[in-house]
């Protein structure tokens, strides 16, 4: 356990942010999931909805410094090609 008043608020701080890195990350998983089981389902309408939202997530995420820029774009496109490959 820190002992100064700067490690302590420190830790705090961090706790805060891993929640909200964690948080951020769960949702992204989870729509990219449900973008994923769509498309083995041969859902395209839908899917090509819910593309538009996983990218939003994704870069708001990239934005937030939860991933990597270059990260979310890679996904980005991976998500495309393999929506292009099912249709």
């Amino acid at each position: 356990m820190p002992r100064r008043k700067t490690s302590v608020k420190k830790t705090r701080s961090d706790r805060k942010k891993h929640l909200r890195n964690l948080k951020i990350k769960q949702n992204l998983k989870k729509t990219i999931k449900k973008f994923q089981s769509l498309i083995s389902a041969k859902n395209l309408t839908e899917a090509k909805k819910i593309l538009s939202g996983v990218f939003s997530q994704l870069d708001k995420a990239a934005k937030k410094n939860v991933i990597r820029k270059a990260t979310a774009n890679r996904r980005k496109s991976r998500l495309m090609k393999r929506l292009g490959k099912s249709a």
